[in-house]
């Protein structure tokens, strides 16, 4: 498809794509970098407690939301920082995740995780398929997934648990796809306005950061409950 048929822009959709992806990765590296900084200075011990959890918790469900619904009103770079904030608070919530999983876990639900996504995001983005009629689906299962999560803090799953993470990891692989493809449709839609596709790209970040880091937490979830 011809790019230029809808409208000029200094990206092209290559461009576009690749700064995207490259704006997750940077995310899930800051994400990283805090969290093993945290367990090995010692600092996490600090998050351990449950009042400390639930701010931790309440601030990055404040920043998505934030980031979600103002990107419009917010400049590129402040955008682009409530993302890296997210990455950071991510991080630090992360880094307690030392104190209850082996690192030989950690490392091969993370190694599962990168390749069950990139396998997805390449189908999600070179299908012919639609995958916007998914949208209603995806959503009624992150319901789905929200509540009986809630439920899991209060009450024991039991079994249950694994069939949810199974369930988990299906619906996030179906939101890469779809994530993936909705890049491009993005571009499409705002590349005859750059600060606006620009805005667009971190918000695309975001959703596949999100995807990203739910895969993982249910993959580890999966393999932690073998041993």
């Amino acid at each position: 498809m011809n790019d230029s048929y809808y409208g000029s822009s200094a990206q092209s959709l290559k461009q576009y794509t690749a700064r995207t992806f490259a704006f997750m990765f940077l995310g899930l590296i800051v994400t990283f970098v805090v969290m093993l900084g945290m367990y090995k200075t010692r600092l996490t011990v600090m998050f351990l407690s449950m009042p400390a959890i639930i701010i931790l918790t309440a601030l990055e469900f404040l920043t998505v939301i934030v980031l979600s619904a103002r990107v419009g009103k917010m400049s590129v770079g402040a955008a682009r920082l409530m993302f890296l904030v997210y990455a950071v608070l991510n991080g630090v919530t992360f880094s307690t995740y030392f104190m209850y999983f082996e690192v030989s876990v950690m490392i091969l639900a993370f190694g599962f995780t990168a390749l069950y996504f990139g396998v997805m995001a390449a189908v999600g983005y070179f299908t012919s398929v639609d995958l916007s009629k998914m949208s209603s689906i995806l959503i009624g299962g992150l319901i789905f997934m929200i509540i009986f999560n809630f439920i899991g803090m209060f009450a024991g799953l039991g079994a249950f648990d694994r069939v949810l993470c199974f369930i988990g990891v299906g619906i996030f692989l179906a939101f890469t796809a779809y994530d993936a493809q909705k890049i491009k449709s993005m571009y499409y839609q705002y590349n005859h306005d750059e600060v606006i596709l620009k805005k667009t790209a971190v918000i695309s970040a975001l959703e596949l950061y999100l995807d990203f880091i739910n895969i993982f937490v249910y993959m580890l979830r999966l393999f932690s409950s073998k041993n």
